[in-house]
């Protein structure tokens, strides 16, 4: 086996547990906090390795075709068994006995065609039983009769042509029984009789094709609280009989939508007046005409649902009786009285007159011709009314508009997209208690004198955003001090930089929109005194000349004051450049947006006081360096942060500080690997951020700490300095020759008979003249001294990698010969260099020699190499002198560091 693939076992075997797992899951259940996944798996049959104590099984969407009792033995703990989307054909009545706790059975989208008496016998505990999408055609017997404890019985989307589900009175506790989709045509009094002991909240019979109702079909149900019937294709006939037939039940919830109810009468709900029926759902019919008098007989009614209808005309006796309903949904609700353009639909006044406890009315989305008079009289209790995309023809809101709505206690009032172009002066005067007022995505323009707004002494939320253009006054808002939310996106603002402040005067202001406006001239007043103020955006205006230092008079501090400011959203404004107290008195503030800028080189100090900044996007800006003087503060408690898609300076000096930080951090940043990268330098170009290599710049952090601390120290030698540079050689020279005669090489190794020669020599192969011109003269001036070259000492016939690990075990010492070309090598990389670092590390000596022919910086020698200059001994660390009279010396250096001692004791 190659030495290169041993090298790669360790990292194969670390990886070979994960590769297990991910092979090995694919066939298993994932089972969590007592909950057994096993959906998806195609199943054949129960696992029988998952834990006893689990309490849910899901079973869905595999190939079970049967559920065999004694494989669950196991797990007799279950309350929830969902064996859906399989082939089941047939239930076996042990299993509820294998498993005593079980509420919830879901057999649904399976194969179960007949169910016996003996079925669920034992499913004494089962509340919920699902069985939708089989092939149960009909119910012979009581399959149920033991389910006392059942709650929800589901056969919808089956094929059954009765609601006959027993012969007995049976399932007293039943609240919920689905029968949709399936072939009813009759309801017979017998073949609802099992239910007599039942109190049902919903019985659902949607989408069947029922033509009759027997007589007392209804009254055979203990009580029937809701009925269903929506898609059921009834006529105004049929539900006219349907009524009848729950007279005097316990029916509280009505649903008949899409039932073809194309008019009512007032006979059609006649049967209803001796109930309490409080919701009634007659949406999505055809219903063109409502009759006079038709809710007459819904006294106790408080819903009713009229959306989706072809209502033509709105008389004033259509609701008559609607005394107690509180809830109206009349989206989508009038068409056109006929194919003429010319016949709108019409709301006679005092159309809502009887509605005296109506609170919410919605008529979205409709065509009606306007507002009149008397279209709203009598709604003396409502709160909240959307009139979205409602009118053809509400252009102007006149002082006489919601006249009709002065005696309503209206709170929420929704006039988006009626292509609204103008608002005169008392518009909202009769709406004293309005808080919420909706007039965006209209077509207004004009200037606001504050005279529109006189009324609204209650008002809170003020939505005016994508409009046509609004020009402000200092006066606009005066009327209405109580404001606490401003929508004005998108809406041409005008006259923004007036004085005093269009704004000054809503103190209670907490969240304010002003972006999209192309803004460019604000005061530094603009937002005085709103002290209150958490949001604020600002984004898509052209803020950036306010911010310059060139600007005339310097950076406008259009953020002052906002003390309890805790979002603030700048994006795309063209900023290049941010004051150092841009962000000074933003003490609150926990999210910025800044993204989409032009922005490089931020103040250091500018994040100061933005300790408690949770939120931070300066994604698209133009930054290189990120640095811990100016985003140390922000970063501080952040938990959000966006900056991708800047050009990032990969260097020690931009972004050291920040790869840091990311590799320790908990904060969220998204897409990291891959909208984070390196720009500059072009080496690092397309390189993630994230895997930017920090450890060269933690070495010359403490040098930079010791230089500044040592500079008055450093002008003091300057002198002594320049003579060491310059002449300093030949007192190292001098004594080393000392050293040299005074110990005489007594540290020479005792037994050199053990090795062949004095030093093996690594150098790149461009290196080879060198290392011949110098080192041959020196084994002929000192006949000792023998070194192993490759060119001339390597066997003939032998590998050039066994050579090489054998000469470094007959060499003494190692010399590297150190150049760009030995950085460079591959070779000399990633053999010799680990071959012979290796053998100093096991056999614990310092047998190393640096000769360095160029000037190497560390961190270049460690990225290579993986070699430091202070992992050696000074001695055997030498360069190369430039000039020839220092040669000698170099020579006489070279062999002290030979006839050093191995022994690094």
């Amino acid at each position: 086996m190659s030495r290169s693939l041993l090298y790669h076992i360790p990292s194969f075997l670390g990886l070979l547990p994960f590769w297990i797992l991910c092979t090995s899951s694919t066939n298993k259940c994932a089972v969590r906090h007592e909950v057994a996944d096993c959906s998806h798996l195609k199943l054949t049959q129960i696992p029988d390795d998952l834990p006893a104590n689990i309490t849910v099984l899901n079973l869905t969407h595999n190939q079970l075709r049967k559920l065999p009792p004694a494989n669950f033995t196991r797990y007799s703990q279950l309350t929830v068994l969902d064996g859906g989307y399989n082939s089941i054909s047939k239930l076996d009545p042990e299993l509820c006995q294998k498993l005593p706790l079980l509420e919830i059975l879901n057999l649904q989208h399976n194969e179960l065609y007949q169910l016996s008496d003996k079925t669920f016998i034992f499913c004494l505990n089962l509340t919920e039983l699902h069985l939708r999408y089989n092939l149960i055609h009909a119910v012979q017997s009581n399959p149920f009769k033991s389910l006392k404890a059942l709650i929800k019985l589901d056969l919808s989307h089956n094929g059954l042509s009765s609601t006959k589900l027993g012969t007995q009175p049976q399932l007293e506790n039943l609240q919920e029984l689905l029968l949709s989709n399936n072939k009813i045509q009759v309801l017979r009094r017998e073949e609802l009789d099992f239910l007599g002991n039942s109190s049902l909240t919903k019985l659902e019979l949607s989408s069947n094709q029922i033509k009759e109702f027997s007589p007392g079909c209804f009254h055979a149900i203990g009580q029937l609280f809701g009925l269903s019937l929506n898609d059921a294709q009834l006529g105004p006939s049929l539900t006219e009989n349907l009524c009848l037939e729950l007279s005097n039940t316990s029916i509280q919830t009505l649903s008949l939508g899409k039932t073809q109810l194309y008019r009512t009468s007032n006979m059609t709900f006649a049967g209803l007046k001796q109930t309490n029926l409080t919701v009634l759902n007659l949406s999505s019919n055809t219903l063109s005409v409502i009759g006079n008098d038709s809710f007459a007989w819904l006294p106790h009614l408080e819903y009713l649902f009229l959306e989706y209808n072809n209502i033509g005309h709105l008389s004033s006796r259509s609701f008559y009786g609607l005394f107690n309903v509180r809830y109206l949904n009349l989206r989508n609700s009038f068409t056109k009285q006929s194919n003429s353009r010319a016949l709108l639909p019409k709301i006679d006044d005092f159309s809502f007159q009887w509605l005296t406890h109506l609170e919410y009315l919605n008529m979205d989305d409709n065509n009606l011709p306007g507002i009149k008079s008397d279209t709203f009289t009598g709604l003396v209790q409502l709160q909240y009314l959307s009139l979205s995309n409602s009118f053809s023809s509400l252009r102007t809101l006149a002082n006489e508009t919601f006249v009709s709505l002065a005696r309503s206690p209206l709170l929420v009032l929704n006039l988006t997209k009626n292509k609204i172009s103008k608002i005169e002066s008392g518009a909202f005067s009769w709406l004293g208690h309005l808080k919420v007022l909706d007039l965006g995505i209209n077509e207004i323009g004009q200037e606001l004198t504050g005279e529109e707004w006189r009324g609204l002494e209650n008002i809170v939320e003020i939505y005016l955003s994508y409009n046509r253009y609004l020009q402000l006054t200092s006066n606009s808002f005066a009327l209405v001090p109580s404001l606490r939310q401003l929508m004005l996106r998108r809406v041409a603002l005008k006259n923004v930089d007036s004085s005093p402040s269009p704004l000054l005067p809503l103190r209670n202001l907490t969240i304010l929109d002003l972006s999209n406006n192309n803004l460019a001239n604000i005061n530094d007043d603009l937002l005085e005194g709103l002290e209150k103020l958490e949001i604020l955006d600002l984004q898509h205006n052209n803020l950036a000349r306010l911010w310059k230092q060139a600007n005339p008079g310097g950076p406008v501090h259009f953020l002052k004051g906002l003390s309890h400011l805790h979002f603030l959203n700048l994006e795309s404004n063209g900023f290049d450049e941010i004051p150092v107290e841009a962000f000074k008195d933003l003490f609150q503030l926990k999210g910025v947006s800044l993204g989409l800028n032009n922005l490089n080189i931020l103040p250091s100090s500018v994040f100061d006081n933005q300790g408690s900044l949770k939120s931070l996007s300066l994604q698209k800006n133009l930054i290189t360096s990120v640095e811990k003087n100016v985003f140390g503060p922000a970063f501080k408690n952040l938990s959000y942060l966006d900056m991708s898609f800047n050009p990032f300076d990969c260097t020690c000096e931009s972004i050291a500080w920040f790869v840091n930080w990311i590799n320790s951090t908990h904060t969220n940043i998204s897409e990291l690997p891959s909208h984070y990268l390196c720009n500059t330098p072009p080496q690092y170009h397309g390189f993630p951020v994230m895997l930017f290599d920090i450890s060269p710049c933690k070495d010359s952090a403490p040098f930079k700490l010791l230089c500044i601390i040592n500079t008055s120290v450093l002008l003091i030698f300057t002198f002594i300095v320049l003579f060491i540079h310059f002449e300093g050689w030949r007192i190292s020279f001098y004594w080393n020759v000392l050293v040299h005669q005074a110990l005489g090489f007594k540290e020479m190794d005792k037994q050199p008979e053990q090795f062949d020669y004095a030093a093996y020599i690594i150098h790149a192969y461009e290196d080879r003249d060198w290392v011949w011109e110098n080192f041959s003269p020196m084994e002929e001036e000192d006949q000792t001294l023998r070194f192993c070259l490759e060119e001339r000492d390597f066997p003939a016939g032998v590998l050039e990698l066994e050579a090489i690990v054998d000469s470094i075990k007959r060499s003494r010492k190692t010399i590297f010969v150190i150049t760009q070309n030995l950085l460079k090598d591959s070779l000399c990389k990633r053999f010799k260099v680990h071959q012979a670092v290796q053998k100093a590390i096991e056999q614990n000596l310092d047998s190393i020699i640096l000769i360095f022919l160029e000037e190497i910086p560390d961190y270049k020698l460690n990225h290579a190499l993986c070699l430091r200059r202070g992992m050696f001994k000074s001695r055997c660390i030498l360069n190369w002198p430039v000039q020839k009279e220092r040669k000698h010396a170099f020579h006489h250096k070279l062999q002290v560091a030979l006839g050093s001692r191995n022994s690094v004791h």
